[in-house]
């Protein structure tokens, strides 16, 4: 919080009052507004908004193209399709696919799935600037193609070697035949933010005159950053009338940053990838950008993809690369909607948006307030007690939470740990064998407890003990 200004003096050395201002009906409309997941805030909108397709845009789901590039992924058919039909069944609105023009295999499997009939998903494959490459990408049965060529003095120096000459004609030619056979195609620049900015509104101007769908912006290499995202999409959004389509590899970790600075700026499809898989670090991942935008417009996200859906695609994706889902990944992460020190449970338990700014039950998912540690609290400890049907009173209840963090001192206590103390502790109080502040007494319960079942019960150190006495 900043802090209050000083009173203003009206020259004599008294300070004046403040004079009220009113703001109209939006501030006590705010003030009586009850605050729920997704819950949009703020007065005004920016004059730059009217540029904004935060609240309209589509993906381009990439896990079959650049996930291919990912150094553990190696997709068989079988395996090709079950992603595609997850992510169909997800709702994204293309798939984008190996070129054909790379392999024999890569044309059969480009086949293979375009004739799946798929219900939301177009098929998309990404092709050289190349007629040859052209030509056998639009006899696979494909919606649309994306054409992409390296624009950077890197990439025409050390790549390709061709003048911007060579490339504004060459994609003219490819363009136009594409579009001769009545299905989409984008041109997309290639390293896009290390090119010569004149040279690409140049190109991007001559092949929307043409025709295309889509113009493409790559970060290739991740080294832009949102403003300078938001700078060159909203200048590009200037100077050609077709859609936008963003490209954001993840470097520096901007990925999500960036491809929600180019929604801002007018851009209009962002490429993505499950779990963010590519060539090095990968690319923006599709639940980081479906986490992003629900917090921009839940009602649309919610509205057009199936989200419930998401933790199954990239637990389907993580097992076909052989890696794990990360524990702090977007939504599906296993600590995602976890919640542990006590002041953080407590609210969260009175009112979830406290502490989450997504709601886990619109992705299937369940909140977990984890209460076996030192810095558990009794409120959470209360809820876990109304859960088993433990009549306590709260006296009882933080009687019982400090010998949880007691224990937890020695070692984390599982849910079954702590349900063996409330239970013990609700039976003893009812029985007359505890009263509240009889530590030692509880002891010997649980001890009595788990010799009765065989197990260990943990052992609070005398020296520790006597500490904490």
């Amino acid at each position: 919080m900043c802090p209050a200004p000083d009173p203003v003096s009206n020259g004599n050395g008294t300070p004046e009052e403040m004079i009220p201002v009113d703001l109209g009906s939006a501030v006590n409309d705010n003030k009586k507004m009850d605050l729920k997941h997704g819950t949009k805030k703020g007065f005004y909108a920016r004059p730059s908004d009217f540029l904004s397709n935060t609240s309209n845009w589509k993906i381009i789901e990439s896990t079959l193209r650049e996930g291919e590039q990912f150094a553990n992924a190696w997709f068989d058919l079988e395996t090709k399709i079950k992603i595609a039909r997850a992510l169909d069944d997800f709702g994204v609105d293309y798939i984008e696919l190996t070129s054909p023009a790379a392999s024999p295999e890569s044309r059969a499997h480009c086949e293979a799935i375009c004739k799946l009939g798929l219900k939301r998903s177009k098929i998309l494959t990404h092709i050289r600037c190349h007629m040859d490459d052209a030509r056998i990408a639009v006899e696979t049965g494909v919606d649309g193609v994306d054409v992409v060529i390296g624009t950077s003095s890197f990439l025409r120096e050390h790549s390709h070697g061709k003048d911007m000459t060579w490339i504004t004609k060459t994609a003219v030619e490819v363009i136009e035949f594409v579009k001769s056979k009545g299905i989409e195609i984008r041109f997309s620049s290639e390293d896009s933010f290390r090119s010569d900015l004149v040279d690409l509104l140049s190109i991007y101007q001559t092949v929307d005159k043409v025709g295309v769908n889509r113009v493409g912006v790559a970060d290739t290499v991740g080294c832009a950053d949102p403003r300078q995202v938001y700078e060159l999409v909203r200048t590009l959004r200037g100077v050609v009338h077709c859609d936008i389509e963003c490209h954001f590899h993840n470097d520096t970790g901007c990925a999500i940053a960036n491809a929600y600075a180019a929604l801002e700026a007018g851009a209009t499809h962002i490429d993505t990838s499950v779990l963010g898989i590519g060539e090095r670090n990968g690319i923006t991942p599709l639940g980081g950008l479906i986490a992003r935008m629900m917090v921009a417009d839940p009602d649309y996200v919610k509205s057009k993809y199936n989200l419930t859906m998401l933790r199954e695609v990239e637990n389907l994706v993580a097992e076909a690369v052989e890696v794990q889902v990360p524990f702090n990944n977007y939504i599906t992460g296993f600590c995602a909607f976890t919640h542990k020190a006590g002041i953080h449970a407590k609210a969260i338990l009175a009112n979830p948006a406290t502490y989450e700014i997504l709601n886990p039950a619109d992705f299937g998912m369940s909140r977990y307030v984890s209460i076996g540690h030192r810095l558990t609290g009794w409120n959470a400890v209360k809820s876990r007690a109304e859960q088993l049907n433990l009549d306590m009173t709260d006296d009882q209840i933080k009687d019982a939470t400090a010998k949880i963090k007691e224990l937890a001192d020695v070692r984390t206590q599982s849910m079954e740990d702590v349900d063996i103390i409330l239970r013990v502790y609700h039976s003893a109080i009812l029985e007359g064998k505890l009263k509240i502040g009889q530590p030692e007494v509880l002891d010997r319960l649980l001890e009595e407890h788990h010799e009765s079942r065989g197990t260990s019960p943990t052992r609070v150190p005398d020296a520790k003990r006597q500490r904490t006495d």
